[in-house]
């Protein structure tokens, strides 16, 4: 398997500049093109032209904005080619590889999905190069590879810790580059996950935005200024620091009262499982809950009271214009809407603006979508700080 032919690189910094305005905004006429960029139509022109003659950008054929005129033949707006490039997104968890195949644009048009029966990295890496050796048969013209994993990602390349895989100090990248020949970037899933949505998502557009997750464990993104905010500490047992309610729970995986004990699917069926002997899903306490069951009634009203207050300090000290909850535990919101909006506004200044609260019960391919989109950015048009 060879990488696809990526005629129009490497792009300049101010190529670059006009693809992503046009792949994330488009299509746009030149005129607003150049108002957004903050460019002369000389300026502009010098830069389309390589990106139209390489196949990455189109001039379409619909008229340019309403209302907007020129002499001469009429503006035709700039979109990119979505479909010219075709990438890969992985999301590895601690028992399945989700992967989908995803449009320049990151339109999914294909999933493909494997068990993970080991957490040896040559042997994920293996399963990694099959899944991708069979995408690529029915999409031809690969660009290249996203992989999000749960954990600590240094230098999107190699997974510094995961404590879902029991992984440290992994070459993640080199090892899928070496069975693929396709340029491989690695990041930490929620990472992606707030790439995506600031991109192509619910964030897209908007200035101050924050993506919380809760499943599994807890993430956290923080968009300031439309870009991400990387930390070094990311996903390094975020939530467990982090105390809700410092008499709460005690749990293996958080300390007492923190936002994994409160929130986390593993912690809310430890809780149940302490207190009745009874091993249940997380779908099955829910329903147990709703019907008024006390033992799961008192711990899913807990975890909505703790969910409350973490979005009412994300919002207290982020400000951010909209806050998207997502993940496998968003059901959380299904049972307890109620009682997370009421905590919310007892921990609001009674004249601040309401949250803007997103609530998306995300699959795991959302995640390997956002795996994608890293791909895109990076691989693709350069942006390591997009």
């Amino acid at each position: 398997m060879t990488a696809g032919s990526a005629s129009w690189l490497p792009l300049s910094p101010g190529e670059r500049s006009v693809a992503i305005e046009v792949l994330v905004n488009g299509p746009l006429s030149r005129a607003e093109l150049a108002r957004r960029l903050d460019l002369s139509a000389g300026s502009l022109t010098r830069l389309t032209k390589p990106l139209i003659e390489s196949g990455l950008l189109v001039e379409s054929p619909e008229g340019g904005a309403a209302g907007e005129s020129r002499q001469g033949r009429p503006s035709q707006p700039l979109d990119v080619v979505a479909e010219s490039r075709s990438f890969l997104g992985f999301k590895v968890t601690e028992d399945m590889v989700y992967g989908v195949v995803t449009t320049l644009r990151s339109e999914i048009v294909a999933r493909h999905d494997r068990p993970l029966t080991t957490h040896d990295p040559g042997e994920v890496a293996d399963l990694l190069a099959q899944m991708a050796g069979e995408l690529a048969h029915s999409h031809p013209g690969l660009a290249g590879i996203g992989i999000g994993v749960g954990g600590f990602v240094q230098d999107r390349a190699v997974v510094g810790e995961s404590p879902f895989l029991n992984w440290r100090d992994i070459p993640l990248a080199a090892l899928v580059e070496e069975r693929t020949g396709l340029p491989v970037v690695v990041e930490n899933d929620v990472a992606a996950l707030v790439e995506a949505e600031t991109w192509f998502g619910s964030g897209r557009g908007l200035d101050r935005f924050v993506v919380l997750t809760i499943g599994a464990g807890i993430g956290y993104g923080l968009v300031l200024g439309g870009k991400r905010v990387p930390s070094e500490g990311e996903d390094r047992a975020f939530g467990r620091r982090w105390i809700l309610d410092p008499a709460g729970p005690l749990t293996p995986d958080g300390e007492r009262g923190s936002a994994v004990s409160l929130l986390t699917i593993p912690s809310i069926r430890y809780q149940i499982r302490a207190a009745t002997g009874g091993d249940h899903t997380y779908e099955e306490i829910l329903d147990r809950a709703t019907a008024g069951e006390p033992m799961p009634a008192r711990v899913v009203g807990d975890a909505a009271r703790a969910l409350g207050i973490l979005l009412a300090h994300i919002a207290n000290f982020a400000m951010p214009q909209k806050i998207l909850l997502a993940g496998e535990g968003v059901g959380l919101m299904d049972v307890a809407r109620n009682t997370v909006e009421e905590t919310i506004r007892a921990r609001r200044h009674p004249l601040a603006a309401p949250v803007d609260l997103e609530t998306r019960k995300s699959n795991f391919h959302d995640w390997a979508r956002g795996a994608a989109v890293l791909a895109i950015q990076v691989l693709v048009l350069g942006a390591a700080d997009a």
